[in-house]
């Protein structure tokens, strides 16, 4: 983890793509409490230090994720999300070109809780969620393509399920149809931009998160 951003109230991080936001079944150390050390060292603070968690990225994914240092951010920062006022983009890398160089992409997600896993449809069906989000084709290798993808919703796996419907799974996703891994367990998907007015100084605030220490990432 690397610290893109700091104030007062908010703290906004570079995830790597082993690590994992909250705590789960795992219990491997989340990341949450990888900043809260850092904070505490930082400042030298006795007890425990407040830190909310605003969003999570899937554990294999890398980039940027804002967390809350008070807890006003917080509860601005959690509406925010829930009303679409933070702009994300992620970036993702597939071996398939996309049929068109850009493009709008609506389906209806329905998540398998058991298998931790969306599945898509073109209409609506039983406890659906509308998906929705734009993508570009913002350069190619000679096996791969660089898409980057502006998302209007914020589903379980959403990126990752809509790409593969489209026939353009994210390289290293098995779980969506990729047919090997990435050697380190990652996905190459990265949450590369994060623009918000921010929840107390009502500044704007923009940022961007360095793409993995990765050599296909690194050749984009």
């Amino acid at each position: 983890m690397t610290v893109v951003y700091e104030d007062n109230h908010i703290v906004v991080v570079n995830k790597a793509p082993s690590e994992i936001v909250q705590g789960d079944k795992t219990g491997d150390i989340p990341l949450s409490e990888t900043v809260k050390e850092y904070l505490k060292e930082k400042y030298q603070k006795p007890g425990n230090v407040f830190l909310g968690v605003t969003h999570r990225l899937d554990r294999p994914v890398s980039g940027l994720v804002i967390f809350a240092k008070t807890s006003k951010a917080l509860s601005r920062l959690n509406e925010m999300f829930r009303t679409g006022d933070v702009k994300k983009t992620y970036w993702a890398i597939v071996k398939n070109a996309p049929e068109h160089t850009e493009g709008e992409l609506v389906h209806y997600l329905v998540r398998n809780e058991k298998q931790n896993k969306s599945y898509a449809y073109p209409k609506e069906v039983p406890n659906s969620k509308k998906a929705i989000l734009d993508y570009k084709l913002i350069a190619r290798s000679d096996n791969y393509y660089l898409l980057e993808i502006d998302l209007k919703t914020g589903r379980h796996h959403q990126i990752r399920c809509q790409l593969a419907k489209m026939g353009c799974p994210i390289k290293g996703d098995l779980k969506y149809g990729f047919p090997r891994s990435n050697p380190d367990g990652s996905i190459s998907l990265h949450a590369r931009t994060v623009s918000f007015i921010h929840p107390v100084s009502k500044e704007k605030i923009e940022l961007e998160a360095p793409v993995p220490e990765d050599n296909l990432w690194k050749g984009f």
